[in-house]
């Protein structure tokens, strides 16, 4: 154990959160500002596009919830938001461009939503909290972007909304690998567990709803 890892122990952090029996997975704002190199918001996310793919097939197959977040702007809001005076190119995100779209790579299903955001965290000012409340879901497997952004920022809402959380290394992204690698430290010590891909889609796959349990 390293001495960081033992200062964090001997706080008492880094414990590992139960797995629920009903998880919901969240996809961050795997939108094209995020998503396609050709905008100045964004970089190259095809690895964790392909790897959150699997989960996404997962959660599908288990009959599980997936909900989307992107990032959206009308222009008025782009003069007045506190955030924007310190990350400008965020009020490139408007809506009705291709920016705020959902990467078409995810193959997002008509009746999967997408919860649009101007914050950095997925439950600030919108209903997601009362939507996973709703469908009884007890722990968030948490992917997106961006890693140190509104993927964190979103884990510890989750948290403080009452979820464990999961964070599937191989899914999250970030511009730079100081604040990921960073933000999955804090992250796995503080809020939720960062954990395997694979181990992500055999949870999953461990939570789908037995014919029993469907014709009750």
């Amino acid at each position: 154990m390293s001495e960081q890892s033992e200062i964090y122990s001997g706080a008492g952090f880094g414990h590992r959160v139960p797995k629920g029996l009903r998880p919901a997975v969240l996809v961050v704002d795997f939108s094209y500002g995020f998503t396609d190199p050709r905008y100045p918001t964004a970089t190259d996310m095809a690895d964790e596009i392909a790897a959150t793919n699997l989960v996404l097939r997962a959660a599908r197959a288990a009959v599980r919830p997936v909900i989307f977040t992107t990032i959206a702007y009308d222009p008025w809001e782009t003069q007045t938001l506190a955030w924007l005076r310190k990350s400008k190119g965020m009020a490139a995100l408007l809506r009705g461009t291709r920016l705020v779209e959902i990467d078409g790579r995810l193959m997002r299903r008509p009746d999967e939503p997408v919860v649009v955001k101007q914050g950095a965290s997925a439950f600030h000012g919108t209903n997601l909290a009362s939507t996973l409340t709703a469908a009884a879901v007890d722990t968030v497997i948490v992917v997106g972007a961006t890693t140190s952004g509104c993927v964190r920022a979103s884990v510890v809402d989750a948290v403080q909304c009452g979820f464990n959380v999961l964070v599937p290394r191989e899914c999250v992204a970030d511009r730079a690998e100081a604040p990921h690698a960073a933000s999955l430290y804090d992250i796995d010590q503080k809020y939720g567990d960062v954990i395997l891909l694979a181990d992500t889609v055999d949870y999953l796959a461990a939570t789908a709803p037995t014919l029993r349990s469907q014709q009750a």
